[in-house]
């Protein structure tokens, strides 16, 4: 980034929702810098992320674009753990590696680390992930800190360190499966509904009311 672009990407809030249309806040704070972005693209943000975006721009301040979304309370993810399948999705989306868990096994979120982004709830397969309100009455800057911003964006890094790493790890490993992806597909497939039978089956023993003594 240049000089420009690492001053704005320092005012942002550092959630990584995507939500202002790039794939992070540092490629928001470089299209704003290149005149590609509008300064009210950012939610999380909200008014006062608007303001200080007008001031490091030289833009005038505008409400923010509701095609975005709008400022509110920020939000907190909750697993529904009886219902977690353990199938991982929520953990690759997760951008600050806040949701912690193992294949097949429960998982759960980490309060301090979780942005309120919003990007585990579309990939769980199960719908066992809800958003809580966690700042009710603050939203915006009044909901968020910078420091929490600036261990947001450290954690950010670290994830994208681990994927690069996972990635170049799998590419090694299975180089010779890249052939039949359709496979791989269907294997995945395969894993998630077992999981989901035995979800169902788990849920149908806790609702059966107990055996009648003799």
């Amino acid at each position: 980034m240049n000089g420009l672009a690492a001053r704005i990407h320092d005012a942002l809030p550092q959630t990584q929702c995507t939500r202002c249309g790039y794939p992070d806040c540092a490629g928001y704070a470089q299209a704003l810098a290149d005149g590609q972005a509008g300064i009210n693209q950012c939610p999380p943000g909200g008014a006062e992320g608007v303001a200080r975006l007008a001031r490091l721009t030289g833009r005038e301040p505008l409400p923010l674009d509701p095609q975005f979304g709008t400022e509110g309370p920020r939000a907190m993810a909750v697993i529904e753990e009886a219902w977690c399948i353990g199938c991982t999705l929520c953990l690759d989306a997760c951008p600050t590696d806040a949701i912690v868990g193992i294949h097949k096994r429960m998982h759960t979120v980490i309060e301090a680390h979780c942005t309120g982004c919003e990007l585990c709830v579309p990939v769980c397969p199960v719908d066992c992930i809800s958003l809580e309100v966690e700042t009710p009455g603050r939203s915006g800057w009044q909901a968020w800190s910078q420091a929490q911003a600036e261990a947001a964006l450290r954690r950010y890094k670290l994830h994208a360190e681990h994927r690069r790493a996972n990635d170049k790890r799998k590419s090694g490993q299975e180089a010779p499966a890249v052939a039949e992806p359709q496979a791989a597909d269907t294997r995945k497939r395969s894993i998630v509904e077992a999981a989901l039978a035995r979800a169902r089956a788990a849920s149908q023993q806790q609702q059966r009311p107990p055996a009648a003594k003799p």
